[in-house]
Protein backbone atom coordinates (compact mmCIF):
# COMPACT_ATOMS: atom_id res chain seq x y z
CA UNK A 1 0.00 0.00 0.00
CA UNK A 2 2.47 2.13 1.12
CA UNK A 3 4.94 1.58 -1.96
CA UNK A 4 1.76 1.97 -4.13
CA UNK A 5 1.11 5.30 -2.63
CA UNK A 6 4.53 6.31 -3.10
CA UNK A 7 4.55 5.34 -6.74
CA UNK A 8 1.49 7.61 -7.24
CA UNK A 9 2.77 10.52 -5.34
CA UNK A 10 6.09 10.26 -7.51
CA UNK A 11 3.87 10.05 -10.93
CA UNK A 12 2.00 12.78 -9.58
CA UNK A 13 5.07 14.65 -8.98
CA UNK A 14 6.33 13.65 -12.82
CA UNK A 15 3.35 14.89 -14.35
CA UNK A 16 3.43 18.25 -12.36
CA UNK A 17 6.88 19.07 -13.60
CA UNK A 18 6.10 18.47 -17.43
CA UNK A 19 2.72 20.65 -16.98
CA UNK A 20 5.32 23.40 -16.27
CA UNK A 21 7.98 22.61 -18.67
CA UNK A 22 4.52 22.76 -21.33
CA UNK A 23 3.32 26.00 -19.61
CA UNK A 24 7.28 27.44 -19.60
CA UNK A 25 7.48 26.16 -23.39
CA UNK A 26 4.47 27.97 -24.32
CA UNK A 27 5.76 31.36 -22.72
CA UNK A 28 8.60 31.31 -24.29
CA UNK A 29 7.34 30.92 -27.64
CA UNK A 30 5.35 33.97 -26.56
CA UNK A 31 7.64 35.83 -25.77
CA UNK A 32 9.86 35.36 -28.91
CA UNK A 33 6.95 35.99 -31.14
CA UNK A 34 6.61 39.55 -29.41
CA UNK A 35 9.71 39.97 -29.74
CA UNK A 36 9.98 39.30 -32.91
CA UNK A 37 6.43 41.13 -33.91
CA UNK A 38 8.76 44.31 -32.12
CA UNK A 39 11.66 43.91 -34.73
CA UNK A 40 9.63 44.31 -37.35
CA UNK A 41 7.19 47.33 -36.10
CA UNK A 42 11.07 48.86 -35.34
CA UNK A 43 12.77 48.08 -38.62
CA UNK A 44 9.59 49.86 -40.29
CA UNK A 45 9.54 53.01 -38.18
CA UNK A 46 12.96 53.35 -38.80
CA UNK A 47 13.24 53.92 -42.26
CA UNK A 48 9.28 56.20 -41.36
CA UNK A 49 11.42 58.22 -39.01
CA UNK A 50 14.39 58.86 -41.35
CA UNK A 51 16.70 56.70 -39.48
CA UNK A 52 17.48 54.29 -42.35
CA UNK A 53 17.82 55.20 -45.95
CA UNK A 54 19.62 56.17 -48.93
CA UNK A 55 22.26 58.76 -46.98
CA UNK A 56 22.10 56.36 -43.34
CA UNK A 57 22.18 52.77 -45.05
CA UNK A 58 23.11 50.93 -41.75
CA UNK A 59 22.03 51.00 -38.30
CA UNK A 60 22.20 48.87 -34.51
CA UNK A 61 18.90 48.45 -32.96
CA UNK A 62 18.50 47.32 -29.51
CA UNK A 63 15.18 46.22 -28.18
CA UNK A 64 14.48 48.24 -24.93
CA UNK A 65 11.98 46.09 -23.04
CA UNK A 66 14.10 42.63 -24.04
CA UNK A 67 16.94 43.75 -22.42
CA UNK A 68 14.89 44.59 -19.08
CA UNK A 69 13.22 40.91 -20.02
CA UNK A 70 16.64 39.19 -19.75
CA UNK A 71 17.79 40.86 -16.85
CA UNK A 72 14.53 39.78 -14.87
CA UNK A 73 15.21 36.50 -15.86
CA UNK A 74 18.84 36.48 -14.89
CA UNK A 75 17.90 37.85 -11.83
CA UNK A 76 14.75 35.43 -11.07
CA UNK A 77 16.56 32.43 -11.94
CA UNK A 78 19.07 32.89 -9.12
CA UNK A 79 16.58 33.98 -6.68
CA UNK A 80 14.78 30.58 -7.38
CA UNK A 81 17.53 28.77 -6.32
CA UNK A 82 19.89 30.64 -3.64
CA UNK A 83 18.94 30.48 -0.05
CA UNK A 84 17.31 33.84 1.05
CA UNK A 85 19.79 36.53 2.51
CA UNK A 86 22.15 35.27 0.04
CA UNK A 87 24.40 37.92 -1.57
CA UNK A 88 24.18 37.86 -5.46
CA UNK A 89 25.59 39.84 -7.81
CA UNK A 90 24.94 39.92 -11.78
CA UNK A 91 27.80 41.94 -13.29
CA UNK A 92 27.07 42.41 -16.94
CA UNK A 93 30.69 40.98 -19.23
CA UNK A 94 30.86 44.94 -20.52
CA UNK A 95 32.93 43.62 -23.52
CA UNK A 96 29.99 42.15 -24.93
CA UNK A 97 28.63 45.50 -25.52
CA UNK A 98 30.26 48.10 -24.36
CA UNK A 99 28.07 51.27 -24.76
CA UNK A 100 27.13 53.25 -21.79
CA UNK A 101 23.48 53.60 -22.33
CA UNK A 102 22.78 49.89 -21.69
CA UNK A 103 25.04 49.42 -19.21
CA UNK A 104 22.93 52.31 -17.66
CA UNK A 105 19.35 50.56 -18.43
CA UNK A 106 20.93 47.13 -16.97
CA UNK A 107 22.26 49.65 -13.73
CA UNK A 108 18.78 50.00 -13.44
CA UNK A 109 17.92 46.93 -13.72
CA UNK A 110 19.66 45.16 -11.10
CA UNK A 111 22.78 44.40 -12.56
CA UNK A 112 26.29 45.64 -12.14
CA UNK A 113 29.64 45.46 -14.04
CA UNK A 114 32.73 42.89 -15.29
CA UNK A 115 34.97 45.09 -16.74
CA UNK A 116 38.25 44.04 -17.86
CA UNK A 117 40.28 47.13 -19.02
CA UNK A 118 40.15 50.97 -18.21
CA UNK A 119 38.16 51.67 -20.83
CA UNK A 120 35.73 49.45 -19.71
CA UNK A 121 35.69 50.48 -16.01
CA UNK A 122 35.12 54.25 -17.52
CA UNK A 123 32.05 53.50 -19.49
CA UNK A 124 30.95 51.15 -16.26
CA UNK A 125 31.75 54.30 -13.84
CA UNK A 126 29.78 57.27 -16.85
CA UNK A 127 27.33 54.89 -16.57
CA UNK A 128 26.74 55.53 -13.16
CA UNK A 129 28.05 51.68 -12.08
CA UNK A 130 29.02 52.11 -8.22
CA UNK A 131 32.15 50.54 -7.42
CA UNK A 132 30.75 48.03 -4.83
CA UNK A 133 28.77 46.87 -8.28
CA UNK A 134 32.19 46.10 -10.21
CA UNK A 135 34.60 43.66 -10.45
CA UNK A 136 37.62 44.00 -12.63
CA UNK A 137 39.21 40.61 -14.80
CA UNK A 138 41.55 40.81 -16.87
CA UNK A 139 44.69 38.76 -17.53
CA UNK A 140 46.91 42.08 -17.83
CA UNK A 141 46.32 44.38 -15.41
CA UNK A 142 49.07 47.27 -15.04
CA UNK A 143 49.90 48.47 -11.55
CA UNK A 144 48.19 51.14 -12.36
CA UNK A 145 44.25 49.72 -12.75
CA UNK A 146 45.12 47.47 -9.79
CA UNK A 147 45.88 50.66 -7.88
CA UNK A 148 43.15 52.45 -9.22
CA UNK A 149 40.53 49.48 -8.23
CA UNK A 150 41.91 49.33 -4.86
CA UNK A 151 41.35 53.01 -4.45
CA UNK A 152 38.05 52.61 -5.06
CA UNK A 153 37.03 49.37 -3.85
CA UNK A 154 36.64 47.33 -6.95
CA UNK A 155 36.51 43.73 -6.51
CA UNK A 156 39.54 42.13 -8.18
CA UNK A 157 40.33 38.39 -9.06
CA UNK A 158 43.81 37.98 -9.85
CA UNK A 159 44.82 36.63 -12.71
CA UNK A 160 48.40 34.74 -12.02
CA UNK A 161 51.09 34.62 -9.20
CA UNK A 162 53.05 37.73 -10.75
CA UNK A 163 49.59 40.30 -9.92
CA UNK A 164 49.17 38.79 -6.98
CA UNK A 165 52.93 39.82 -5.76
CA UNK A 166 51.78 43.39 -6.93
CA UNK A 167 48.41 43.56 -5.22
CA UNK A 168 50.68 41.90 -1.88
CA UNK A 169 52.78 45.26 -2.22
CA UNK A 170 49.78 47.68 -2.73
CA UNK A 171 47.95 46.30 0.86
CA UNK A 172 51.33 46.60 2.43
CA UNK A 173 51.39 49.85 1.54
CA UNK A 174 47.72 51.01 1.87
CA UNK A 175 46.54 48.47 5.00
CA UNK A 176 43.57 46.24 4.64
CA UNK A 177 42.21 46.70 1.39
CA UNK A 178 38.48 47.70 0.61
CA UNK A 179 38.64 45.59 -2.26
CA UNK A 180 36.79 41.83 -2.33
CA UNK A 181 39.94 40.35 -3.49
CA UNK A 182 40.74 36.62 -4.97
CA UNK A 183 42.05 34.51 -7.77
CA UNK A 184 41.23 33.13 -10.79
CA UNK A 185 41.62 29.59 -11.35
CA UNK A 186 41.43 27.63 -14.41
CA UNK A 187 39.69 24.53 -13.29
CA UNK A 188 40.97 22.65 -16.81
CA UNK A 189 37.81 20.86 -17.94
CA UNK A 190 38.49 21.28 -21.24
CA UNK A 191 37.00 23.45 -24.09
CA UNK A 192 33.85 23.61 -26.31
CA UNK A 193 33.35 23.74 -29.85
CA UNK A 194 35.25 26.84 -30.56
CA UNK A 195 38.54 26.52 -29.31
CA UNK A 196 38.86 30.64 -29.04
CA UNK A 197 36.65 30.92 -26.71
CA UNK A 198 36.83 28.29 -24.46
CA UNK A 199 38.58 29.69 -21.95
CA UNK A 200 39.36 25.95 -19.14
CA UNK A 201 41.58 24.06 -21.43
CA UNK A 202 44.45 22.87 -20.18
CA UNK A 203 46.44 25.30 -21.57
CA UNK A 204 44.04 28.80 -21.65
CA UNK A 205 46.11 31.67 -20.89
CA UNK A 206 43.14 32.30 -18.23
CA UNK A 207 43.85 32.00 -14.40
CA UNK A 208 46.09 29.35 -12.51
CA UNK A 209 45.85 26.16 -13.91
CA UNK A 210 44.21 24.52 -11.21
CA UNK A 211 45.22 20.91 -12.34
CA UNK A 212 49.49 21.60 -13.19
CA UNK A 213 51.60 19.98 -10.52
CA UNK A 214 51.84 21.82 -7.43
CA UNK A 215 49.61 24.69 -8.49
CA UNK A 216 46.53 23.61 -6.17
CA UNK A 217 48.88 23.85 -2.95
CA UNK A 218 49.85 26.68 -3.80
CA UNK A 219 46.44 28.41 -4.33
CA UNK A 220 45.47 27.15 -0.94
CA UNK A 221 48.14 28.45 1.22
CA UNK A 222 47.97 31.76 -0.96
CA UNK A 223 44.88 31.88 0.78
CA UNK A 224 46.39 30.74 4.43
CA UNK A 225 48.53 33.36 3.79
CA UNK A 226 46.62 36.36 2.89
CA UNK A 227 43.24 36.30 5.25
CA UNK A 228 42.28 39.27 2.95
CA UNK A 229 41.82 36.96 0.33
CA UNK A 230 38.08 35.85 0.41
CA UNK A 231 36.90 34.92 -2.93
CA UNK A 232 37.68 32.25 -6.22
CA UNK A 233 36.99 32.98 -9.67
CA UNK A 234 36.59 30.43 -12.34
CA UNK A 235 34.99 30.75 -15.63
CA UNK A 236 34.25 27.98 -17.91
CA UNK A 237 31.69 28.88 -20.27
CA UNK A 238 31.36 30.43 -23.43
CA UNK A 239 29.57 30.04 -27.01
CA UNK A 240 29.98 26.26 -27.61
CA UNK A 241 30.54 25.01 -24.59
CA UNK A 242 28.40 22.46 -23.04
CA UNK A 243 26.28 23.48 -19.62
CA UNK A 244 27.24 19.82 -18.30
CA UNK A 245 31.31 21.54 -18.74
CA UNK A 246 30.55 24.86 -17.34
CA UNK A 247 28.89 22.86 -14.59
CA UNK A 248 31.51 20.86 -13.84
CA UNK A 249 34.46 23.85 -13.67
CA UNK A 250 32.10 25.87 -11.24
CA UNK A 251 32.43 22.09 -9.52
CA UNK A 252 36.04 22.30 -9.37
CA UNK A 253 36.18 25.96 -8.19
CA UNK A 254 33.49 24.98 -5.01
CA UNK A 255 35.33 22.13 -4.21
CA UNK A 256 38.87 24.17 -4.13
CA UNK A 257 36.63 26.47 -1.67
CA UNK A 258 35.69 24.26 0.70
CA UNK A 259 39.30 22.60 0.65
CA UNK A 260 40.19 26.08 1.76
CA UNK A 261 37.69 26.79 4.35
CA UNK A 262 38.96 23.38 5.89
CA UNK A 263 42.41 24.36 6.05
CA UNK A 264 41.98 27.43 7.24
CA UNK A 265 39.54 26.55 10.21
CA UNK A 266 36.98 29.52 9.02
CA UNK A 267 34.89 30.64 6.48
CA UNK A 268 37.52 32.46 4.37
CA UNK A 269 36.48 32.07 1.09
CA UNK A 270 32.92 33.90 1.04
CA UNK A 271 32.40 34.21 -2.14
CA UNK A 272 32.26 32.64 -5.99
CA UNK A 273 32.52 34.11 -8.97
CA UNK A 274 31.23 31.29 -11.49
CA UNK A 275 32.00 33.65 -14.88
CA UNK A 276 28.79 33.67 -17.35
CA UNK A 277 28.98 31.95 -20.91
CA UNK A 278 25.84 30.68 -21.27
CA UNK A 279 25.43 30.12 -25.15
CA UNK A 280 22.76 31.29 -27.02
CA UNK A 281 21.31 29.89 -29.64
CA UNK A 282 21.73 31.80 -33.21
CA UNK A 283 19.44 28.90 -34.81
CA UNK A 284 15.95 30.53 -34.29
CA UNK A 285 14.01 32.98 -32.45
CA UNK A 286 13.84 31.00 -28.99
CA UNK A 287 15.99 31.45 -26.06
CA UNK A 288 18.36 28.34 -25.02
CA UNK A 289 19.12 27.40 -23.20
CA UNK A 290 17.68 29.41 -20.43
CA UNK A 291 19.31 31.00 -17.46
CA UNK A 292 16.50 28.98 -15.16
CA UNK A 293 17.92 25.68 -17.03
CA UNK A 294 21.69 26.59 -15.71
CA UNK A 295 20.52 27.47 -12.37
CA UNK A 296 18.56 24.00 -11.85
CA UNK A 297 21.77 22.06 -13.11
CA UNK A 298 24.02 23.65 -10.77
CA UNK A 299 21.75 23.17 -8.00
CA UNK A 300 22.39 19.12 -8.92
CA UNK A 301 25.59 19.30 -9.26
CA UNK A 302 26.82 21.37 -6.74
CA UNK A 303 24.39 21.22 -4.19
CA UNK A 304 25.93 23.38 -1.47
CA UNK A 305 26.47 26.21 -3.84
CA UNK A 306 23.49 27.71 -3.11
CA UNK A 307 22.71 26.62 0.73
CA UNK A 308 23.84 30.35 2.06
CA UNK A 309 27.52 29.95 3.02
CA UNK A 310 29.18 31.50 -0.07
CA UNK A 311 28.08 35.11 -1.81
CA UNK A 312 27.54 34.49 -5.40
CA UNK A 313 28.61 36.65 -8.51
CA UNK A 314 28.04 36.13 -11.99
CA UNK A 315 29.51 37.64 -15.35
CA UNK A 316 27.38 36.94 -18.34
CA UNK A 317 27.54 39.08 -21.22
CA UNK A 318 26.57 37.80 -24.81
CA UNK A 319 23.03 35.82 -23.11
CA UNK A 320 22.04 39.18 -21.98
CA UNK A 321 22.06 41.64 -25.03
CA UNK A 322 22.19 38.95 -28.22
CA UNK A 323 18.59 38.42 -28.53
CA UNK A 324 17.63 41.81 -28.04
CA UNK A 325 19.94 43.94 -31.10
CA UNK A 326 19.92 43.64 -35.12
CA UNK A 327 21.75 44.93 -37.70
CA UNK A 328 19.46 46.43 -40.65
CA UNK A 329 21.17 47.43 -44.06
CA UNK A 330 19.82 48.43 -47.30
CA UNK A 331 20.80 46.54 -50.39
CA UNK A 332 22.70 49.09 -52.19
CA UNK A 333 22.86 46.90 -55.70
CA UNK A 334 21.80 43.19 -56.91
CA UNK A 335 23.62 41.61 -59.29
CA UNK A 336 24.42 37.21 -60.43
CA UNK A 337 27.59 35.73 -60.55
CA UNK A 338 28.44 32.53 -61.62
CA UNK A 339 24.12 31.83 -61.99
CA UNK A 340 24.26 32.87 -58.34
CA UNK A 341 22.45 36.38 -57.27
CA UNK A 342 23.98 38.12 -55.19
CA UNK A 343 22.98 41.65 -52.99
CA UNK A 344 25.32 44.04 -52.05
CA UNK A 345 24.54 45.17 -48.97
CA UNK A 346 26.54 47.91 -46.30
CA UNK A 347 26.73 45.37 -43.30
CA UNK A 348 29.63 43.19 -43.23
CA UNK A 349 33.21 42.37 -41.45
CA UNK A 350 32.79 45.81 -39.58
CA UNK A 351 29.82 45.21 -37.60
CA UNK A 352 30.06 41.06 -38.00
CA UNK A 353 33.85 40.49 -37.69
CA UNK A 354 33.35 37.20 -36.69
CA UNK A 355 30.24 35.55 -38.81
CA UNK A 356 32.74 37.11 -41.91
CA UNK A 357 35.80 35.29 -41.10
CA UNK A 358 34.41 32.09 -38.83
CA UNK A 359 30.95 32.11 -40.75
CA UNK A 360 30.88 27.95 -39.45
CA UNK A 361 31.29 29.05 -35.62
CA UNK A 362 28.93 32.64 -36.10
CA UNK A 363 26.43 32.40 -38.56
CA UNK A 364 23.37 34.30 -38.53
CA UNK A 365 20.06 34.33 -39.09
CA UNK A 366 18.92 37.19 -41.90
CA UNK A 367 15.57 38.66 -42.42
CA UNK A 368 14.38 40.17 -45.62
CA UNK A 369 12.47 43.61 -45.95
CA UNK A 370 11.43 45.85 -48.35
CA UNK A 371 12.20 49.01 -48.87
CA UNK A 372 9.75 50.66 -46.65
CA UNK A 373 10.35 48.43 -43.92
CA UNK A 374 8.08 45.60 -44.35
CA UNK A 375 8.58 41.89 -44.02
CA UNK A 376 9.12 40.46 -47.59
CA UNK A 377 7.17 37.28 -47.54
CA UNK A 378 7.98 35.25 -50.84
CA UNK A 379 9.47 31.99 -51.27
CA UNK A 380 13.07 31.89 -50.66
CA UNK A 381 15.99 32.31 -53.16
CA UNK A 382 18.94 30.99 -52.91
CA UNK A 383 21.76 34.11 -53.34
CA UNK A 384 24.82 35.37 -51.28
CA UNK A 385 24.31 38.42 -49.07
CA UNK A 386 27.76 40.67 -49.57
CA UNK A 387 29.36 43.11 -47.13
CA UNK A 388 30.87 46.23 -48.51
CA UNK A 389 34.42 45.15 -47.92
CA UNK A 390 36.90 45.02 -50.44
CA UNK A 391 37.73 41.37 -50.04
CA UNK A 392 35.69 38.36 -51.50
CA UNK A 393 34.84 36.69 -48.40
CA UNK A 394 32.96 39.56 -46.70
CA UNK A 395 29.42 38.47 -46.96
CA UNK A 396 26.92 38.16 -44.35
CA UNK A 397 25.48 34.65 -45.35
CA UNK A 398 26.87 32.62 -48.78
CA UNK A 399 24.13 30.33 -50.33
CA UNK A 400 21.00 31.26 -48.19
CA UNK A 401 17.47 31.29 -49.24
CA UNK A 402 15.88 34.14 -48.83
CA UNK A 403 13.06 36.23 -50.70
CA UNK A 404 14.37 37.91 -53.89
CA UNK A 405 16.32 41.07 -53.22
CA UNK A 406 15.96 44.38 -54.94
CA UNK A 407 18.33 47.71 -54.56
CA UNK A 408 16.51 49.95 -51.91
CA UNK A 409 15.70 46.60 -49.79
CA UNK A 410 16.95 45.91 -46.28
CA UNK A 411 18.51 42.77 -45.04
CA UNK A 412 18.54 42.47 -41.14
CA UNK A 413 21.14 40.42 -38.95
CA UNK A 414 19.25 39.37 -36.36
CA UNK A 415 20.65 38.11 -32.97
CA UNK A 416 23.63 40.89 -32.52
CA UNK A 417 22.74 42.53 -29.95
CA UNK A 418 26.16 41.52 -28.48
CA UNK A 419 29.49 41.42 -30.05
CA UNK A 420 28.55 42.80 -33.56
CA UNK A 421 27.53 46.24 -34.19
CA UNK A 422 28.98 47.57 -30.82
CA UNK A 423 32.27 46.12 -31.73
CA UNK A 424 33.23 48.22 -34.85
CA UNK A 425 36.22 46.81 -37.12
CA UNK A 426 37.20 49.86 -39.39
CA UNK A 427 38.35 47.99 -42.66
CA UNK A 428 37.92 50.36 -45.64
CA UNK A 429 37.52 53.44 -43.05
CA UNK A 430 34.20 52.01 -43.11
CA UNK A 431 31.99 54.06 -40.26
CA UNK A 432 30.66 53.04 -37.25
CA UNK A 433 26.77 53.16 -37.45
CA UNK A 434 24.27 54.79 -35.76
CA UNK A 435 22.86 52.89 -32.29
CA UNK A 436 19.18 53.44 -31.30
CA UNK A 437 17.05 51.87 -28.53
CA UNK A 438 13.28 51.44 -29.21
CA UNK A 439 10.38 51.20 -27.57
CA UNK A 440 6.92 51.00 -27.56
CA UNK A 441 5.49 54.62 -27.37
CA UNK A 442 2.15 53.90 -25.68
CA UNK A 443 0.07 54.58 -29.11
CA UNK A 444 0.46 51.52 -31.25
CA UNK A 445 4.08 52.94 -32.47
CA UNK A 446 7.34 52.98 -31.97
CA UNK A 447 10.16 55.35 -30.24
CA UNK A 448 13.42 55.72 -30.42
CA UNK A 449 16.47 56.86 -28.53
CA UNK A 450 19.89 57.37 -29.14
CA UNK A 451 22.69 55.18 -27.88
CA UNK A 452 25.85 56.38 -29.97
CA UNK A 453 25.26 58.27 -32.50
CA UNK A 454 26.95 57.59 -36.77
CA UNK A 455 30.22 58.01 -36.83
CA UNK A 456 30.67 61.06 -39.75
CA UNK A 457 33.75 61.03 -42.16
CA UNK A 458 35.10 64.13 -40.79
CA UNK A 459 35.84 61.97 -37.20
CA UNK A 460 37.36 58.96 -39.52
CA UNK A 461 39.93 61.70 -40.27
CA UNK A 462 40.60 62.54 -37.29
CA UNK A 463 40.71 58.93 -35.62
CA UNK A 464 43.00 58.45 -38.81
CA UNK A 465 45.27 60.97 -37.56
CA UNK A 466 44.50 63.50 -39.88
CA UNK A 467 45.42 66.75 -37.64
CA UNK A 468 49.44 65.27 -37.87
CA UNK A 469 49.14 64.75 -41.44
CA UNK A 470 53.13 66.13 -41.51
CA UNK A 471 54.36 64.12 -39.05
CA UNK A 472 56.19 61.50 -41.12
CA UNK A 473 57.55 64.06 -43.65
CA UNK A 474 58.73 65.88 -41.12
CA UNK A 475 61.19 63.55 -39.83
CA UNK A 476 65.03 63.19 -41.54
CA UNK A 477 67.53 60.36 -40.76
CA UNK A 478 69.81 60.36 -38.34
CA UNK A 479 72.12 63.16 -39.12
CA UNK A 480 70.46 64.43 -42.38
CA UNK A 481 70.87 68.28 -43.35
CA UNK A 482 68.01 70.10 -45.52
CA UNK A 483 64.77 71.60 -45.44
CA UNK A 484 63.18 68.72 -43.61
CA UNK A 485 65.92 68.34 -41.22
CA UNK A 486 64.16 70.12 -38.53
CA UNK A 487 62.72 67.01 -35.76
CA UNK A 488 59.46 67.28 -33.75
CA UNK A 489 60.30 64.66 -32.20
CA UNK A 490 59.09 65.84 -28.30
CA UNK A 491 62.49 66.07 -26.39
CA UNK A 492 64.64 66.46 -29.36
CA UNK A 493 67.21 69.31 -29.56
CA UNK A 494 66.91 69.91 -32.80
CA UNK A 495 71.00 70.28 -33.26
CA UNK A 496 71.62 69.46 -36.61
CA UNK A 497 74.09 67.17 -37.87
CA UNK A 498 75.92 66.06 -34.22
CA UNK A 499 75.98 62.13 -33.46
CA UNK A 500 73.01 60.30 -32.64
CA UNK A 501 72.87 60.89 -28.22
CA UNK A 502 75.66 63.44 -27.99
CA UNK A 503 73.10 65.88 -26.90
CA UNK A 504 71.18 63.67 -24.28
CA UNK A 505 72.88 65.06 -20.84
CA UNK A 506 70.67 61.44 -19.65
Amino acid sequence: MGADFGGRERAARAEAEVEVEVEVEAEAEGVAGERAARRDEAVRAAVDQGLLGPGTPLVGLLDVAGIRRSAARLRAAFEAVTAPGTPVLHAFAVKATPLVPVLRLLHEEGIGAEVASPGELALARAAGVPPARTVLDSPAKTPAELREALELGIAVNADNPQELDRIDALVRRSGAPRSPLGIRVNPQVGGGSIGALSTATATSKFGVALRDEGVREWVVRAFLDRPWLTRLHAHTGSQGVPLSLMARGVAQTYALAEEINARAGRRQVDTLDIGGGLPVNFASEAEEPTYAQYARLLGEVVPGLFDGRYGLVTEFGRSLLAKHGTVVARVEYTKSAGGRPVAVTHAGVQVATRTVYAPASWPLRLAAYDAKGRPRTEPGVVQDIAGPACFAGDLLAEGRALPPLAAGDLVAALDTGAYYFAHHYAYNSLPRPGVYGYAADGTGGIVFATVREPQTVAEIVVEAGGAHASALTTLSAPGASGAAGTSNTPGASGTSGSEPGSADPR
